[in-house]
């Protein structure tokens, strides 16, 4: 069983921020331009009304909008938040599973490999879906990591990246070329990253996905995942 606090703490530690620093309770990252997941400001401690303004002054003083990450269970947050303007964005479920029910049956030859570095091919994959450098300087930050590319009727079709924190192995950026999908690309990718897991210590995988994204929730729960925790972001009036 692993409780929310791991989760979280696998979050930063498999893609994390390029510095973090505090204001007060707060948890300011420094994001760099890759992505609200690495920018967006934490509570980690109470906090009331009057805390808000050191978190949205520390975030402003490095470039940064206004931006925080509510997890699961932080209501009182959420509202202090909401009352004070902030807008809900990319409300996202967290899944997990042990890596051993991942790792069940054999991957095919040439369906999919664990690289470290990413290949051209795969930084071109990312950038089709929009991860673009910043992020990739997100996955350099890491320590224990790879890279997965897929392969579809002899194509490149996919491509991601996990990394390891605590024994959980999480899996970011998933993406796959349009024309590759509904072919299960996906769920290789996933195996690939579990067995890679396995090999490197980790007996948890873990994922990522927007609430909206049905066709990415199925895939997960398919597979055996199940949804542990979740968040949302909170972003400044001015950004909207």
């Amino acid at each position: 069983m692993t409780d929310t606090a791991a989760f979280y703490a696998a979050i930063d530690g498999t893609w994390p921020a390029a510095k973090v620093t505090r204001a007060g309770s707060w948890a300011i990252r420094d994001g760099q331009g890759g992505g609200k997941r690495v920018s967006a400001a934490t509570a980690e401690g109470p906090v009331a009304a009057s805390d808000l303004g050191a978190a949205e002054a520390a975030m402003r003083d490095i470039g940064q909008t206004p931006l925080f990450m509510v997890r699961q269970d932080e209501d009182a947050l959420d509202h202090l938040l909401d009352a004070h303007g902030y807008t809900i964005v990319d409300p996202t479920n967290g899944y997990i599973a042990p890596v051993a029910i991942l790792t069940d049956i054999p991957i095919p030859r040439v369906t999919a490999f664990s690289i470290w570095e990413p290949l051209a091919i795969m930084e071109d994959i990312w950038a089709a879906g929009g991860i673009g450098p910043a992020r990739l300087a997100v996955m350099h930050r890491t320590k224990t990591k790879t890279a997965i590319l897929a392969r579809h009727k002899d194509k490149p079709a996919g491509t991601a990246f996990a990394a390891i924190h605590d024994g959980i192995a999480m899996v970011h950026a998933v993406e796959v070329l349009a024309y590759q999908r509904r072919q299960g690309v996906a769920q290789w990718i996933m195996r690939r990253a579990a067995f890679w897991a396995a090999e490197n210590g980790a007996d948890r995988i873990a994922v990522l996905t927007t609430a909206a994204n049905g066709p990415a929730n199925a895939l997960y729960r398919g597979l055996g995942f199940r949804q542990v925790c979740g968040y949302h972001y909170r972003t400044a009036p001015e950004n909207t």
